[in-house]
C-alpha cells in the first residue's frame, strides 16, 4: 500500500521516528541502522513495509532497499516476526547479517538476542540459497574478509597469542582496512601483539 513516505523528521529515536508529511505526523518504526542514516537529516525519504494486524497498523521504515528486501526475507522465515527482524537488523548491518546468512554463520545468527539455536539454523537453511543467488559484490567482500579473519585468528592462536586478545586487534586492524590480505592482517597484528 505505501511505497516510501517523505517529509520533515519531526523526531527520531534509536527504535522510531515520526516524519510529518502534509501536516500528518507518520510514526515509523525504524531499525537502528536506519536511525544512524537519518539521525542528522531534516528532511528523510523512508521506505516503508506496511503491517496490518488485528489491534494495529505498522509502518517499519528504512533508508534503503536492501535493508527492506533483508526484513521482508526474514518476516517469511517461520518463527521469525517483524520485532525479531528489526532487532536483527538492529544488532548487524544489512551487509554483514546477508554474509552471515550466506557464510552460513549459525552462531553469529544465534548470537542476536531473541534467536535461539533452531531458528537460527533455520534463517540460515531457508534464506542461504535466496540471498547467495542475488550475489552482492559487497556481501561477498564482508563474507571474504570475515574469513580472512578467521584464519587469521587461528594463525595467531597457534604461535601462542590468547584468543581473545587477538580478536580484540584484528578487528581493530580490519576496521581500518576490510581489504587486507590474512598474511597482511598477521603482520599487522604482531607489531601489536
Amino acid at each position: 500500500m505505501y511505497n516510501y513516505i517523505s517529509g520533515k523528521l519531526v523526531e527520531a529515536t534509536p527504535s522510531y521516528a515520526v516524519v510529518d508529511n502534509n501536516g500528518i505526523g507518520y510514526l515509523i518504526e525504524i531499525s537502528l541502522n536506519t536511525f544512524t542514516q537519518i539521525k542528522d537529516l531534516a528532511e528523510v525519504r523512508l521506505l516503508i513495509h506496511y503491517v496490518v494486524r488485528e489491534d494495529a497498523h505498522l509502518l517499519f521504515g528504512f533508508f534503503d532497499e536492501g535493508e527492506r528486501q533483508l526484513f521482508r526475507s526474514l518476516i517469511n522465515v517461520n518463527g521469525v516476526g517483524v520485532g525479531t527482524a528489526r532487532v536483527m537488523l538492529s544488532t548487524f548491518g544489512t551487509q554483514e547479517l546477508t554474509a552471515a546468512i550466506v557464510s552460513e554463520n549459525v552462531k553469529m545468527v544465534q548470537s542476536i538476542k531473541g534467536i535461539g539455536a533452531k531458528t537460527a539454523q533455520r534463517i540460515v537453511l531457508e534464506l542461504h540459497d535466496k540471498l547467495e543467488k542475488q550475489g552482492d559484490v559487497a556481501i561477498n567482500n564482508v563474507v571474504a574478509s570475515n574469513k580472512n579473519l578467521e584464519e587469521a585468528l587461528s594463525a595467531l592462536v597457534m604461535l601462542g597469542f590468547v584468543k581473545a586478545q587477538a580478536s580484540k586487534v584484528l578487528d581493530k586492524i580490519a576496521a581500518d582496512n576490510p581489504a587486507m590480505t590474512v598474511e597482511e592482517l598477521i603482520k599487522q597484528a604482531l607489531k601489536v601483539l
